[in-house]
């Protein structure tokens, strides 16, 4: 039996509205070594977006280095698997491979080859148990550039619908497959990838489009049925898609106001034979990241109060050191807000013991369908300003005024003196 820990998205280096996050980083770290000696595992695989940026500072780079060592440390004999993600410089990220081969770290940035075909030397990793036996081994692979896809020459819609860009990850895996079949001997065969899988659930700004050509996910089957597990990274919620099979560790603390209400932590991975379970480990959040109001929203005038208020029930000291204050996300009725409500939230917000990260509007209102008068009569029969009416009042839920109209004729007038 072996026991794996999966996590991924790690964004060491990464600030929210200017506030550094490395206490934080600090602290799930420190809870990994524990949770790494807790659980036995055997092996630690990190699944991309080990930095938030492809030019990590001195202090980031500093941190992965202290954090490697310490795991090591813990675990001496646990393999750790780094692979790089789309924040990743590849290059820079696999740079010292040879010095952390030292402490049983083995770094892949992009697929290399030999001749054309894959080298699978530098991608394939065996895994020991806790008896020294291999048990089963990982084939790593990272964000998949356009110099990693097989055959890549154009964009263009395929057979069946599947686009190039999908039927060249498949591929990938394929070949790598291939490669390293007959290296793995009949044990069981994890594989990584740092993409967006289709089903996968992610958050809103918070993960790029990331691959090749605009094209967003591939479907969970590009991974051959031989693997028996995918440790996935790019998307920050955890979440299983494929049956399980296919799963996102999720990142280990929030990164944005949209991962809130997402269950951090990382997955255990037991492989027994030819079977697999899952199981999410937690993380305690280092900071509050807190909603106000919980549900709902309330009134700008009514945020200095509310403020107020949740500094007193968390028995905030004024002097809490920065790095400790509890971040809030802030939801506002839009009724009566002005443009410049952003800046005077943070006025509100400034003199309080905690950070004011995200002041949101609530949204607008789905817009009436449009409905005209009889549908069966072409647009072009219709006159113009009866259409902007009808489409303001879809929208806006009222009427346009005059200076609103005054607008729209203006429009008109500009749009037929130019055609």
């Amino acid at each position: 039996m072996l026991r794996l820990i999966h996590t991924s998205d790690w964004h060491i280096g990464q600030s929210l509205r200017g506030h550094g996050r490395e206490r934080e980083h600090r602290a799930v770290f420190a809870d990994l070594c524990r949770l790494v000696v807790e659980q036995a595992a055997d092996a630690l695989i990190i699944a991309g977006d080990v930095f938030d940026s492809q030019n990590p500072s001195g202090e980031a780079l500093r941190l992965l280095y202290e954090t490697l060592r310490d795991l090591h440390a813990a675990r001496p004999a646990m393999t750790m698997v780094v692979v790089a993600g789309n924040h990743d410089a590849a290059g820079r990220l696999e740079a010292p491979r040879d010095l952390l081969r030292a402490f049983n770290v083995h770094v892949v940035g992009n697929v290399r080859r030999q001749e054309g075909l894959v080298d699978s030397r530098r991608h394939l990793v065996p895994l020991r148990d806790a008896g020294g036996s291999v048990a089963a081994h990982v084939l790593a692979l990272s964000y998949p550039t356009a110099a990693c896809l097989p055959g890549l020459t154009r964009l263009e819609e395929t057979g069946g619908g599947e686009s190039q860009i999908v039927r060249a990850v498949r591929q990938l895996y394929a070949e790598m497959l291939d490669a390293v079949r007959d290296q793995v001997a009949g044990c069981p065969l994890i594989a990584t990838g740092h993409l967006h899988v289709a089903g996968g659930l992610e958050s809103e700004g918070a993960e790029r489009r990331i691959l090749v050509g605009g094209q967003h996910a591939v479907p969970p089957d590009v991974f051959p049925a031989e693997i028996a597990y995918v440790a996935l990274g790019h998307l920050h919620r955890a979440q299983d898609l494929g049956g399980g099979r296919v799963r996102y560790s999720g990142s280990l603390f929030p990164l944005s106001a949209t991962e809130l209400g997402y269950a951090h932590g990382v997955t255990l991975v037991t492989l027994d034979g030819t079977r697999v379970a899952t199981e999410h480990l937690p993380l305690a959040r280092p900071v509050p990241f807190l909603r106000l109001p919980e549900q709902g929203e309330l009134r700008l005038s009514e945020l200095g109060a509310a403020l107020q208020a949740l500094v007193t029930r968390l028995a905030l000291p004024p002097d809490l050191a920065v790095e400790q204050q509890p971040f809030v996300q802030v939801r506002l009725a839009r009724e009566g807000l002005g443009s410049g409500f952003r800046e005077e939230a943070d006025r509100l917000a400034e003199a309080l013991p905690l950070r004011l990260v995200e002041a949101r509007a609530a949204p607008l209102a789905q817009p009436a369908p449009l409905v005209v008068a009889d549908p069966l009569k072409p647009l072009s029969d219709h006159a113009a300003e009866d259409l902007f009416r009808l489409a303001f009042a879809a929208r806006q839920q009222r009427d346009p005024d005059e200076a609103e109209m005054a607008v729209f004729h203006q429009v008109q007038a500009l749009a037929a003196a130019e055609g």
